[in-house]
């Protein structure tokens, strides 16, 4: 099993930031994620945005824990090896026709997800999304990571404190229909003109899940911004891009940088200074939710308000107006706590 951390740090409507605590998973859970009797083993397949990478490895890694944990559960994982909407239409349609139980995807671009996902209803398999959404799909459930006002505005204060309340920033964002991240953006915006008012984003572009053109991007910024002194990057890729070109151009305490980096992929950048925090939450955590949701689905069980999914989630909220499971607050990953995480 691997290790887990206790953390405080808080995380408000200002953005204090908190973190959850996370400790050893039970073999077997209690209340509502106890292993369900009867011999059926149920399919659940999770289609992430981009296979290969360490945030939707972890993901996949916190979803075989909970398949094993619940002991009814065969855990399927695949996604495209780039983040390409046709690419991943084609494994989903593959899981289609596998005829799994429960089929979960983290769409690439949400409206052309809409309709493959009503195909697999339509096949009588069970849909849902995670880490990011297709709101105006038939989707029965959506597993979010954090509410998108808390992510904002976490990476919004991080930011701003660093640059001292004031200055211009840019975003270095990844898929251009990416509904999370539009979502957190259109926070970031809000936030930063109503509580920063000498703060201004001045460009937001778009690198796709490329790592190394958000550092050319991120470089293009700082030159056709020479007062620029923040860069948020939006993804697990932009994140150490942004951090990276900061680095290269010399330009750390001058140009500050956040991002939603995972904590390995961000330790040399948050040891050097280069970048002041990364905002996230336990992307292991998320995958196991993600597999219980699935699980759940599968065996037409109802989810309750608020659901003990196991010792580490223990009360996991769900709305039904907006069939939303949250897994709880963003996580501010710093220099100071980034050794407790092992992805």
């Amino acid at each position: 099993m691997r290790p887990r951390f206790t953390a405080a740090v808080a995380l408000t409507a200002t953005a204090a930031l908190a973190l959850t605590g996370c400790t050893k998973k039970n073999d077997t859970d209690t209340g509502t994620g106890a292993a369900a009797s009867g011999d059926k083993t149920y399919k659940v397949a999770f289609v992430p945005k981009l296979q290969g990478v360490p945030y939707f490895e972890a993901m996949n890694a916190g979803g075989k824990e909970a398949a094993a944990a619940l002991g009814n559960v065969e855990w399927l994982y695949q996604g495209p090896t780039q983040a390409d909407a046709a690419a991943q239409a084609d494994i989903v349609r593959s899981y289609i026709q596998q005829k799994v139980d429960a089929l979960i995807v983290a769409p690439n671009d949400p409206d052309s997800m809409a309709p493959l996902l009503q195909q697999a209803k339509d096949a009588g398999i069970h849909v849902a999304t995670a880490d990011t959404d297709a709101p105006s799909s038939v989707r029965e459930v959506f597993v979010n990571q954090a509410t998108a006002e808390g992510i904002g505005q976490g990476l919004t204060d991080s930011l701003l404190t660093a640059m001292g309340g004031k200055g211009k920033y840019a975003i270095v964002s990844c898929g251009q229909t990416a509904e999370n991240l539009n979502s957190w953006i259109e926070v970031q915006k809000a936030y930063t003109k109503e509580k920063y008012p000498e703060a201004e984003i001045v460009d937001i572009v778009y690198a796709g899940e490329d790592q190394a053109k958000a550092t050319q991007m991120a470089t293009d910024l700082m030159n056709a911004h020479p007062d620029l002194t923040g860069l948020v990057g939006e993804c697990t890729s932009s994140a150490p891009g942004v951090a990276q070109a900061v680095k290269d151009a010399g330009k750390i305490g001058k140009v500050f940088t956040v991002g939603l980096g995972t904590p390995q992929a961000m330790k040399p950048y948050l040891t050097d200074k280069s970048s002041t925090a990364a905002i996230l939450w336990d992307v292991e955590n998320l995958g196991y939710l993600t597999a219980w949701a699935g699980a759940q689905l599968a065996q037409g069980k109802p989810f309750a308000a608020t659901n003990n999914v196991s010792s580490d989630l223990s009360a996991v909220a769900y709305t039904e107006a907006d069939k939303m499971l949250l897994l709880g607050p963003a996580l501010a990953i710093t220099d100071q706590n980034v050794d407790q995480f092992n992805y």
